[in-house]
């Protein structure tokens, strides 16, 4: 291929990934008509229109989207390599970018991240919260973190919790004015708050294991008069008696301890993998990735189940 096409196909994949041409400048230092030009420039040298532009919006073209899609991954592996070098051994240094969930960046990294960048000042975390299944390789990310049934085979990982399970809690106001459900089916009859994906749009559902018929799952559908895509509101409404919520138990423990929320339907809240952090390779490890990989291994008691 030409190489000079190579710039301009990098500057086209981050005006691509943000959906902005000003984001895409501002993270890169470069201005806005610097960014509009060798987009043109790029859409004149291939034939095609990679992008439509309005004074307000933008989205991809057909042909935008195949291309973007095309060469992410490459483009992805090459920012980590040059990143990488001279990173490989010596103290931890460089930019270090993690992809993950939203809860487990509240739960695993917020409550130590003064302590992490302390103990190693010469690196520089970027955060991207993301609650889909992002490909951090693409992403040009170092790490992830995902739960352990969401792992694909291929990649290397190392759990930063223990077991956790699903709780479904409610005030003791809401369960004195609704009553206690026994077992799934009677969510019917409850005000159930819902939690929709940022990333899909798909509401959550809630999932169950029978405790005396093995193998028996179901999955329920929350129906109620709240939903919302942040997850701290969901616990929220249900601190305020508006309904129940299913969420994770290390995020409602708290509550649990001080009595503000009750669990109902434990025994039919079965243990699954906690959180992992994963990485492309083990081989030629950069130190920073090994140091932010040794300290959440460090933390894991920290999370109490």
């Amino acid at each position: 291929m030409d190489p000079s096409l190579l710039p301009s196909l990098a500057w086209f994949a981050h005006i691509a990934r943000h959906r902005s041409f000003t984001k895409a400048a501002a993270e890169m230092g470069v201005s806005r008509p610097a960014l509009s030009q060798s987009l043109k420039t790029l859409e004149r040298q291939l034939g095609v229109k990679l992008i439509y532009r309005t004074t307000r919006d933008m989205s991809l073209t057909e042909e935008g989207q195949h291309l973007y899609d095309a060469i992410r991954p490459s483009l992805g592996s090459i920012e980590r390599a040059v990143r990488s070098l001279g990173e490989l051994a010596g103290e931890p240094t460089g930019l270090l970018r993690v992809n993950a969930p939203r809860i487990a960046t509240k739960a695993l990294i917020e409550p130590h991240l003064a302590e992490f960048l302390g103990r190693y000042p010469q690196v520089r975390l970027e955060l991207e919260m993301d609650d889909g299944l992002s490909n951090i390789i693409a992403d040009g990310c170092d790490a992830g973190i995902r739960l352990g049934e969401s792992l694909a085979a291929h990649m290397v990982a190392v759990p930063i919790t223990a077991m956790l399970s699903m709780a479904v809690v409610a005030s003791p106001d809401y369960l004195a004015r609704r009553g206690t459900p026994v077992t799934p089916e009677d969510l019917v009859r409850h005000n159930c708050i819902g939690y929709r994906h940022t990333s899909s749009g798909a509401l959550f559902d809630w999932e169950f294991t029978s405790p005396e018929i093995e193998g028996h799952d179901l999955a329920f559908e929350p129906s109620g008069n709240f939903v919302s895509n942040d997850d701290e509101e969901t616990i929220q409404a249900a601190l305020q008696g508006v309904g129940l919520v299913q969420h994770m138990d290390f995020s409602v423990r708290k509550y649990l301890d001080n009595g503000s929320l009750v669990r109902v339907l434990q025994d039919w809240c079965k243990p699954f993998p906690g959180f992992y952090l994963y990485v492309p390779s083990r081989e030629q490890m950069p130190s920073k990735v090994r140091a932010l990989m040794d300290f959440l291994v460090e933390k894991r008691e920290s999370v109490r189940v």
